[in-house]
């Protein structure tokens, strides 16, 4: 696999913290629903995504992303890695965000940028020894 970067165009949300979750019936059981905002984020963000990138990714990778916020606000950077993780596997960028495939998101920042928010998102192979051991100890089972 080579290396993928593509940006999305929006400022970056949360699923935690977009809005308040709602309560929702499915069937007889009422359940918890991501808030409009973050729905409407992660529809966004499926029309952003390049076609050509959507290439099921299943090896080991390390997502890079510089997250570019409309605000100063003060967020968890994992709040943030985890709603991508979740909109590139929605995308099939990604088979899945489990720990053997997401490896690691070094080099991931979160910066202000008023008039341009945007998430910059890098995508790169990651087979050094670590990864080569998980790999085969998921073989094994």
């Amino acid at each position: 696999m080579e290396s993928i970067n593509f940006t999305i165009p929006l400022d970056p949300k949360t699923k935690k913290n977009s809005m308040q979750p709602r309560l929702a019936r499915n069937g007889k059981f009422l359940g918890m629903m991501q808030s409009e905002t973050y729905q409407r984020y992660e529809r966004d963000c499926l029309k952003a995504i390049p076609p050509k990138v959507r290439i099921h990714i299943g090896e080991p990778v390390n997502i890079k992303a510089i997250y570019y916020r409309q605000t100063k606000r003060k967020v968890d950077i994992t709040n943030l890695h985890s709603a991508l993780h979740d909109v590139l596997v929605k995308a099939g960028v990604i088979v899945d965000d489990n720990s053997l495939i997401v490896i690691g998101t070094d080099g991931s920042r979160v910066k202000y940028d008023k008039n341009n928010p945007r998430t910059e998102v890098f995508i790169e192979p990651a087979m050094d020894e670590t990864c080569q051991v998980a790999m085969k100890m998921e073989e094994d089972w």
